[in-house]
């Protein structure tokens, strides 16, 4: 039986090794150093569609997530990251939210909760955190000006706590715009390494 960490990121940004890519694979690479399984998904190179609002997957009774009819990649996204031990949600600020990449993928997490019709507000099925999370942001303002003027590590959080984990850490990074190819910087560097470190490690695993 492999017991390795299994740690699966999210990425919803559009470019690829761009300063979001950068600042999770660093994250990544450290968590690999500890021994951790390593998984990482692009957004952009995933078949979701859009939910409909049909409500079908709310109807159904249970802990478990209710099961969706549409016929697309978000089933087999769920599995792998309800067998993670941790996960890392990434996305850029694009109109001081989440890229609609990420937004898209936020709104099919609507079958992690109970809404027959009927009850006027959505009750999460369970609040039950098995895994832990990392947030990961970047914007083209400075980043406490960003992080307080939007709701993107709200939403964040958000979606880590509908999949089941709680956030332990967020990386937030300002004036990404600034270079067509910017680094994140050694202290972002090094704060995703420590955090790569965090999600590997064995008190990581409830």
């Amino acid at each position: 039986m492999d017991d390795r960490v299994r740690i699966t990121a999210i990425v919803g940004s559009y470019r690829k090794g761009g300063i979001i890519d950068q600042t999770v694979d660093e994250m990544l690479a450290s968590a690999r150093e500890e021994g951790a399984e390593m998984f990482k998904i692009y957004l952009v190179d995933t078949r979701l569609e859009f939910c409909t609002n049909c409500r079908l997957c709310t109807e159904q009774k249970g802990a478990a997530r209710g099961v969706c009819p549409i016929a697309d990649e978000m089933a087999d996204l769920l599995d792998q990251i309800e067998a993670s031990d941790a996960i890392i949600l990434a996305s850029p600020v694009n109109f001081a939210t989440v890229t609609a990449l990420m937004k898209r993928f936020i709104e099919r997490l609507v079958c992690y909760a109970y809404w027959p019709w009927g009850m006027m507000a959505p009750k999460v099925r369970t609040r039950l955190t098995p895994r832990r999370a990392v947030l990961v942001a970047s914007s083209a303002a400075p980043a406490l000006i960003a992080r307080l003027a939007t709701s993107v590590v709200g939403l964040l959080k958000k979606a880590a706590g509908l999949l089941g984990a709680k956030t332990v850490g967020v990386i937030f990074i300002g004036l990404a715009a600034r270079e067509k190819q910017p680094d994140p910087g050694a202290r972002i560097r090094k704060k995703a390494r420590l955090l790569g470190k965090k999600l590997a490690s064995a008190g990581v695993r409830l």
